[in-house]
């Protein structure tokens, strides 16, 4: 009923003006043309979280001199369920040879143990880029890991170490943030929070 509705009124959504765009520039060399020479530099942030129309786009736009920038991390792509395609940046370098790769590998907010938790996880993927991250920040304390039977448990778990930690004078409650991965994840958290 949306896709009626919407084609009846002659609209387009987000993801019409991207297929759209690319139709455009397939069907249409001139016009192309005419977008390539009108931007001077290309720059794109977050490289790893394109989708394939939006890839589409970008080459497109790109004129002979390869005049594009991007920055990003393929293990830090977290939008592939919502079309993102990581192998864009893995690609980076066929689609645009000669291109410079820059490779940031000092890492500025976290531990030694959280960065080598994290290399250990993904180092675990066929398809990514070599890369050892590194910290000034020192090893820090060990990852701890706690695998709970639920969102309940996990609640639960969260908020007595947060609770001890308060109740031995070590931290206020206003030193923490619960991070989640989706917002119905919220509702245990909050009601365990209020039990404690």
């Amino acid at each position: 009923l949306y896709e009626q509705l919407r084609q009846q009124a002659g609209a387009l959504d987000f993801d019409d003006l991207l297929i759209e765009t690319v139709r455009l520039f397939k069907e249409q060399p001139d016009i192309r043309k005419k977008w390539q020479a009108k931007f001077k530099y290309i720059l794109i942030d977050e490289y790893q979280d394109t989708n394939a129309a939006q890839y589409a786009i970008v080459k497109n736009l790109v004129s002979k001199n390869n005049n594009i920038c991007v920055v990003g991390d393929d293990w830090q792509s977290i939008y592939s369920w919502r079309g993102a395609d990581f192998t864009n940046i893995l690609n980076f370098e066929r689609d645009f040879p000669g291109a410079e790769i820059v490779k940031l590998e000092q890492n500025y907010r976290s531990t030694g143990a959280i960065l080598e938790a994290a290399h250990n996880v993904i180092s675990k993927n066929v398809q990514r880029t070599d890369k050892k991250l590194w910290t000034a920040e020192g090893q820090g304390a060990p990852v701890q890991v706690h695998g709970a039977y639920d969102e309940a448990e996990e609640a639960h778990t969260v908020a007595s170490r947060i609770s001890s930690q308060v109740m031995i004078g070590a931290r206020d409650y206003h030193d923490y943030a619960i991070l989640y991965r989706t917002n119905a994840q919220s509702r245990s958290f909050e009601e365990e929070m209020r039990k404690q």
